[in-house]
């Protein structure tokens, strides 16, 4: 599954999904983009897009997307806090399809 992190998102997640193809907004070229805007550039460059923005399910029509949304809300941003909840993230990325949101909550 390819898998595009936010600009919100450590890049050391990216380490922590190592079943997955991982690419980030940066390094897409897609940094400074506003959220309606990067997800129509995402269809069809991804199958999941993993953010820790709570507020994106509320701005934007995810249902519609061609690629699932993985909400992840740690304590922080900070490794030590979303490490702990990478197992639920793998899971969520496993059972998520097109169109759907699955949060992981620390």
């Amino acid at each position: 599954m390819r898998v595009l992190l936010d600009e919100n998102v450590p890049f050391d997640v990216a380490q922590e999904l190592p079943d997955h193809d991982v690419v980030t907004v940066r390094g897409m070229g897609w940094a400074g983009l506003k959220n309606g805007q990067l997800l129509r550039r995402a269809a069809g460059q991804c199958d999941a897009f993993l953010t820790f923005d709570s507020n994106i399910e509320y701005q934007q029509p995810l249902a519609i997307l061609p690629f699932g949304v993985v909400v992840v809300r740690p304590h922080s941003s900070r490794m030590t806090d979303v490490l702990p909840l990478m197992a639920a993230v793998r899971n969520a990325l496993h059972d998520i399809g097109p169109g759907e949101v699955r949060h992981v909550l620390g």
